[in-house]
């Protein structure tokens, strides 16, 4: 007999929730937890996706990472399982990597705080032991890569006959990373009747067929990204900053630290980001105001008469909050947060760099957001440069340059007759240089330039993600339809040692371990995407023989790949790692 998939109707939302999220029919305990978090307005992913999949519908999106796909997901996934039997996997997220894993985790504690709902992300590189303690326990929701999914099914350590949901996100960079088989094992795991939602940032033939097989009549939803005319984007100096989620804060403090800005727009996603944002930035000497939808008007028109009359330098708003507003020109607009659409970028940038004046746009992103980045670049047809966060070397440089320009313009204007008595004074009781070295270290410490700073981590930048038939090795002859992944055991189209060579650029690392230790292609990229931090779309070529396998890596990055792969377990196992030397055609043997 066929479960009933639609949610319990929604209860109606008390007042001050949020009427762009209660119209989509979410219950109070999500609203209450969404106004909790400060989420103002529904992205437009989120007004498509969260009607038909509370109404039980399957559904295949696209949306790219940033436009808050997640809460498009989770949200309906929380409201469905509530109301279910507790404490056994009610719903399935599978991801390509344990950086995702964790992410979508937090989202769904987050988002499901009032609700009580218990998650486990689930991934390799973490200890099997910790997952096995919390998958007895019982746990509502797991969130999993596919490689330790089908690890733990395979023990019998994770049963999927009680899965309602299931999300596949991100299915384009899984089929990428190998994981089409692995995806088809689990799903037949799970009950015919559940309900599957896929999100991919493209749509390629091979997803088509994944969602055939898989998805039940599924609504369509693609968040269109209509392209601006050349030009369209104002002409401003555009910038990125690419820099891991934990640094961000920290790399905004560092890059308005630097710019210095006198007036400057700071937009952010949700209104609590917009309080954290404004005490971190006031805690560091900067004039900064908050205005979002939790204001009342008598507050936002203190706000908006300070930022006019150049008493705040920075205003910190969300999109909703600046819509609609009689800003002036600013001369820096900065994205702590991406919009969700190329046009709201474009918004958002227009207010700087107007009437002829010069304007910068900064953004600051996690390196997920990267394809989002280059969506934008492609679409608004403007180069947006993307740059490394600044050192403390270049902060300290920036203030001392700031500070001599200060004194000149102060020398310039002169007027300083009331100063003149205490610098002779000062001046007969020591060198005069010394001096002026003490007043301007006084300068540097008002301006917070003896607080104690930490550079913040680089983040290497990649090329945008491309269909995968265009990232096979030069040379290879065996293009697959569609851009199929390889089936197992054969991995992506390689040249065999000895016999043509390197793919030029690119280095080949010999891992101890092959077919008949069960090592998959999917298991190698999805090793290496995950141990080292790096998207598949830099892994080349992979070939699996029955006692060793050979991948294809970014030259430069060969040596820290071994590194970090000598230091981690494949399929449970630590394995030999070195970098392979072709063989001479002279006879040899390869080595590291």
């Amino acid at each position: 007999m066929k479960h009933d998939t639609t949610s319990p109707p929604a209860e109606p939302p008390a007042k001050g929730f949020s009427p762009g999220f209660a119209a989509l029919g979410l219950e109070a305990a999500l609203l209450t937890t969404l106004d909790t978090l400060g989420y103002e307005e529904p992205t437009p992913i989120q007004r498509e996706a969260i009607p038909p999949l509370l109404a039980g519908r399957d559904l295949l999106g696209q949306a790219a990472t940033g436009t808050g796909k997640t809460a498009a997901f989770t949200l309906p996934l929380l409201q469905r399982i509530a109301h279910s039997a507790r404490r056994c996997p009610s719903a399935l997220v599978l991801v390509p990597t344990r950086e995702l894993a964790m992410q979508v985790g937090e989202a769904v504690t987050r988002y499901g705080k009032e609700l009580k709902i218990s998650v486990l992300p689930v991934y390799g590189g973490q200890a099997m032991g910790l997952q096995l303690q919390a998958l007895r326990r019982g746990v509502d929701v797991i969130v999993a890569t596919p490689g330790r999914a089908l690890d733990h099914i395979r023990r019998k350590t994770l049963q999927l006959k009680t899965i309602q949901m299931v999300v596949l996100d991100e299915a384009d960079e899984m089929l990428d990373m190998g994981f089409a088989e692995d995806l088809d094992a689990i799903l037949e795991q799970t009950p015919k009747d559940r309900q599957t939602a896929l999100f991919s940032a493209t749509m390629p033939a091979r997803i088509a067929a994944i969602a055939k097989r898989h998805l039940k009549d599924p609504v369509e939803i693609r968040i269109a990204k209509e392209p601006l005319k050349a030009g369209a984007a104002p002409r401003v100096h555009q910038t990125a900053y690419i820099v891991a989620r934990q640094h961000k804060e920290a790399a905004l403090a560092r890059i308005l630290d630097v710019e210095a800005p006198k007036s400057a727009l700071v937009f952010c996603r949700t209104r609590i980001e917009v309080d954290e944002i404004t005490a971190m930035l006031t805690s560091r000497g900067h004039r900064a105001e908050a205005i979002h939808g939790g204001m009342n008007q008598p507050q936002r028109d203190r706000v908006m008469n300070s930022f006019r009359a150049g008493q705040t330098e920075l205003l910190v708003a969300t999109d909703v909050a600046a819509r609609g507003l009689d800003i002036p020109s600013v001369s820096h607009v900065v994205n702590y947060d991406l919009p969700t659409s190329p046009e709201g970028y474009v918004h958002r940038i227009g207010r700087t760099g107007r009437a002829g004046r010069e304007g910068s746009a900064i953004t600051v992103i996690d390196p997920r957001e990267q394809r989002l980045l280059w969506n934008i670049e492609q679409l608004t047809k403007a180069k947006i440069v993307v740059t490394p966060v600044p050192t403390v070397t270049d902060l300290r440089t920036k203030r001392l340059a700031r500070i001599k320009g200060e004194i000149e313009e102060v020398l310039a204007a002169g007027d300083l007759d009331l100063f003149r008595a205490v610098a002779a004074s000062l001046a007969d009781q020591g060198d005069p240089l010394e001096v002026a070295a003490a007043s301007m270290k006084l300068l540097f410490r008002m301006q917070g330039g003896e607080r104690k700073e930490s550079d913040i981590p680089a983040v290497s930048s990649r090329p945008p993600e491309r269909p995968l038939m265009a990232r096979r090795p030069m040379g290879d002859p065996r293009g697959r339809p569609g851009g199929m992944m390889p089936r197992e055991g054969q991995g992506r189209p390689f040249t065999g040692p000895g016999r043509g060579g390197r793919t030029a650029g690119m280095a080949k690392v010999y891992i101890g371990a092959g077919k008949e230790a069960g090592i998959r292609p999917g298991d190698l990229v999805g090793a290496i995407a995950n141990e080292a931090g790096l998207n598949s779309n830099v892994i080349g070529a992979v070939e699996v023989m029955d006692r060793f396998s050979l991948v294809e890596v970014p030259e430069v990055l060969a040596r820290e790949i071994i590194e970090t792969l000598s230091r981690t377990r494949i399929k449970g196992q630590k394995v030999a790692v070195r970098l392979f030397m072709e063989q001479p055609r002279g006879g040899g043997r390869a080595g590291g």
